[in-house]
């Protein structure tokens, strides 16, 4: 998976921002989908610093999972947990549907792969995003795009 600029939410200049997802389709596509399916949305979390994505708690027939959004990008994925620095991925094919109209969900066969020297120069991602990297030394995809840098 190429990783476009500024996905992480770090740029490098104040006249190119991210650009932004409709936080609000997001929430409503959550809620509606939770009706649908004899479940309910628990939480709804806009990005706040330091994070960089929407998130949705939902509970279907006992079972609890996360519904991640980043806020930069149309880049969707699942969890089970969703805590500070600690995000479990996991794959919910049966709900991909709903949301693969909207969004590219991305599954945990790429955000579980390993970050290299090799993978991080075919990216996209600025300089600042580079330093943040640098710093924060994630292990894995899945973790620029969900993260929770400040």
């Amino acid at each position: 998976m190429k990783l476009p600029n500024e996905v992480t939410g770090f740029y490098d200049s104040k006249l190119n921002k991210p650009p932004q997802v409709d936080g609000e389709q997001f929430k409503q596509l959550c809620f509606d989908f939770a009706s649908r399916n004899r479940g309910k949305v628990m939480d709804f979390v806009t990005p706040q610093y330091p994070t960089n994505f929407y998130y949705a708690q939902v509970e279907m027939l006992g079972n609890l999972f996360f519904i991640l959004l980043n806020e930069h990008y149309p880049y969707l994925a699942f969890a089970s947990v969703v805590e500070f620095e600690n995000i479990h991925f996991i794959d919910r094919p049966v709900l991909n549907e709903p949301f693969s109209s909207f969004y590219q969900v991305i599954g945990t066969g790429e955000l579980h792969v390993p970050l290299n020297q090799g993978l991080i120069k075919k990216t996209e991602l600025n300089r600042a995003e580079l330093e943040q990297i640098a710093h924060w030394k994630p292990e894995t995809v899945g973790q620029i795009i969900f993260n929770y840098w400040d």
